[in-house]
């Protein structure tokens, strides 16, 4: 390109810019790239370094004041973005006994993944449901929710929510309580009764694409992974994988954020994988490695770990190791772009 015509071309992208326009051509390989491009990073948050910081967090603020009381997971590559992923925010909230964190509502979509603890509850307008270890429960978009600890020992779980794509889409709405909703009453075992066995009630119509069944709790989400795993030998890269499900539909349990649980039997090595939708691992039961980016992630029970975007990953079980995970797919498959590759 001779100097006169590159001067030529600046001075036409200056006259442009002052009616906010940009050449395609100058942004193009770096808008369209031919793999994913993400700034995440892989990372792991050990509970023998969270759980410190959780019992400090305990001593500084109370759960009213800060209305959750929450440290958020920032990806390394993300920070000050409050976010674990380009897609997903997450973060270990602490509720102590006799707290009660008040009532709000949002657009977003959230759920919970109880990491230590048992007899805190959590009410989805206006039923209560109490949560142990390992339990996964959702608060659907729009829905009043507020949480309360009457047992003797503290509760913690991971929040994951659907925060950046809400955010991308400028729908951010936000409402607080000044009291408990009524809202629908009854309990847990009431929402399970009528949702938890692959039925419903006759006449039931679903009024949104969550879930109608809120919480799902880890015995029988347990109980069933282990049956399934006992008909099958292990898949060569995730091992045994069980998708959660809305029972009405057979689809995911929330629009824009899918849920699994996972068994890796004791030796299991498995062979590399990689998606689209970078994923979340809580680590509910055993030990292991996941290898990604040249790095070791060693894990650990009630310990956190992210996988980015396309990275590819292996995992190792050094027991029988049971974990949970979230990720975007439901999101990208609805509109087409989800992708994936293993072995």
């Amino acid at each position: 390109m001779t100097d006169d015509m590159r001067a030529r071309r600046e001075a036409f992208y200056g006259r442009i810019d002052a009616s906010h326009c940009t050449p395609l051509w100058e942004v193009l390989h770096g808008l369209i790239t031919p793999t994913p491009s993400t700034p995440c990073q892989p990372c792991h948050w050990p509970w023998e370094t969270m759980w410190p910081y959780l019992r400090d967090a305990g001593g500084l603020i109370s759960a009213e004041e800060a209305e959750r009381r929450v440290l958020v997971l920032e990806n390394p590559g993300l920070r000050g973005r409050s976010r674990i992923t380009h897609s997903l925010y997450a973060g270990l909230q602490l509720i102590l006994p006799g707290e009660v964190a008040p009532p709000h509502r949002h657009s977003q979509s959230a759920m919970r993944f109880v990491l230590q603890g048992k007899g805190a509850y959590t009410a989805v307008d206006g039923r209560r449901i109490a949560m142990e270890e390992g339990d996964f429960v959702i608060t659907p978009s729009w829905a009043f929710h507020d949480h309360g600890n009457p047992s003797d020992e503290p509760m913690v779980w991971l929040d994951g929510l659907d925060v950046p794509i809400v955010e991308l889409f400028d729908a951010q709405f936000m409402e607080k309580g000044e009291a408990a909703p009524s809202g629908q009453g009854g309990d847990g075992a009431d929402n399970l009764a009528a949702f938890g066995a692959t039925m419903k009630p006759v006449g039931f119509e679903p009024a949104s694409r969550t879930s109608p069944l809120c919480w799902y709790p880890y015995a029988r989400s347990r109980e069933a992974l282990l049956a399934f795993a006992r008909s099958q030998a292990p898949h060569p890269c995730w091992g045994h994988k069980l998708q959660y499900v809305n029972p009405v539909t057979g689809g995911w349990p929330m629009p824009t954020m899918g849920t699994f649980l996972q068994y890796l039997p004791a030796g299991f090595d498995g062979a590399a994988y990689r998606s689209t939708d970078a994923t979340v691992y809580a680590v509910r039961e055993g030990s292991g490695t996941c290898r990604i980016g040249g790095r070791e992630l060693r894990f650990g029970q009630r310990d956190v770990f992210v996988c980015p975007s396309w990275m590819p990953y292996t995992l190792h079980a050094d027991a029988d190791t049971v974990l949970f995970s979230f990720s975007d797919r439901p999101a990208q498959q609805s509109l087409d772009i989800w992708r994936e590759q293993a072995g």
